[in-house]
């Protein structure tokens, strides 16, 4: 009898199927690539897989494992992805734990193709390691635009790597998309700098947003520690009511792939001790925006998140965000 629970050994059994299945294929399909159609890509998250699509532009084809509101901490892959994965040229993650429970999909593929993990490649003394997480730095590393910039040049070399016939194609996309992305950020400073000092304080449901904090001079707190698989006790929520009525904070933020239930939980819990606190509006944290929307571009989603994060703590900043294509929901809290 297997010792794992049924769930798990349906999917290592799937796993096995398409690994023999696809691996004795495995070198026709790069073949095939290699004789001049797109580089089938496979990126777990949207992030990862916008970044490759700026870069790799038409020599490109990308395969997104996780959509739109989901959660990559809790995500467990289908047998669907463990094929595109087996069946793509080059698998780009984002690593640094975030993706748990693909872990060991991609770490057994490793071997057979090039998987590389873009977070992994910055240097670990510009990234953060919180006290509760066990030693492991902060994966969320896209929510400062200036570090998730710096991982434009793994994804070129890789690529250009894959097919060199497009390299400097993909080098000269690398620096027009890295010079808007400076802009992005220089930009996300100002609008942060618009805050009423006092108010700079960002509470949301867990902890992606302390590379945003650091970055943009916000002070951070998040009902849950860095993974969503953590429980938000009672005893964290009644700590930061306490801090949202000593404070005199007027607006805390969901997250579009987390449940609402621990931020209304804290604007139920403030209420009822005389202290108003609105919800400031809704920020992209393990996940983008819909598909084919502003929102659902890496450059849409941080405009939104900075635009959406200084109106709701008092700034000075239009509606329509930086490159005004934002939706008027982006100041509804104002």
């Amino acid at each position: 009898m297997c010792r794992f629970s049924r769930p798990v050994c349906g999917w290592f059994a799937s796993f096995f199927l398409v690994f023999v299945a696809v691996g004795c294929n495995g070198s026709s399909s790069r073949t095939s690539s290699e004789g001049g159609s797109s580089l089938r890509v496979v990126a777990t998250v949207g992030m990862v897989g916008d970044l490759v699509r700026e870069i790799g532009g038409e020599h490109v084809e990308v395969t997104q494992i996780c959509g739109t509101g989901v959660d990559p901490h809790t995500y467990q892959p289908i047998r669907d992805d463990v094929l595109a994965i087996m069946e793509a040229d080059v698998v780009f993650y984002c690593g640094l734990k975030l993706e748990g429970k693909m872990d060991d999909v991609l770490g057994k593929v490793s071997g057979e193709k090039p998987t590389i993990a873009v977070a992994e490649s910055i240097d670990a003394s510009l990234l953060l390691t919180p006290e509760d997480a066990a030693g492991h730095s902060d994966p969320h590393l896209w929510n400062d635009v200036s570090l998730w910039s710096r991982c434009v040049d793994v994804v070129t070399e890789e690529l250009a790597k894959a097919r060199p016939d497009h390299a400097e194609t993909f080098r000269a996309k690398a620096a027009e998309y890295r010079a808007k992305l400076d802009a992005l950020h220089q930009w996300g400073v100002e609008a942060m700098a618009t805050i009423p000092e006092p108010s700079r304080l960002l509470v949301t449901s867990h902890d992606a947003f302390n590379y945003f904090g650091r970055a943009y001079g916000l002070e951070v707190m998040g009902v849950q520690g860095i993974s969503t698989e953590s429980e938000a006790g009672l005893r964290r929520i009644n700590e930061l009511v306490d801090t949202l009525i000593d404070r005199d904070v007027k607006a805390v933020f969901v997250e579009s792939s987390v449940p609402r239930k621990n931020i209304e939980a804290l604007v139920e819990g403030a209420a009822s001790r005389g202290h108003a606190v609105i919800i400031g509006g809704e920020l992209f944290s393990d996940a983008m925006g819909a598909a084919g929307t502003y929102e659902g571009t890496y450059f849409g989603m941080l405009d939104h998140n900075l635009t959406t994060a200084a109106r709701g703590l008092g700034g000075d900043v239009e509606a329509v965000g930086y490159q005004g294509k934002l939706s008027e929901v982006a100041g509804a809290a104002h």
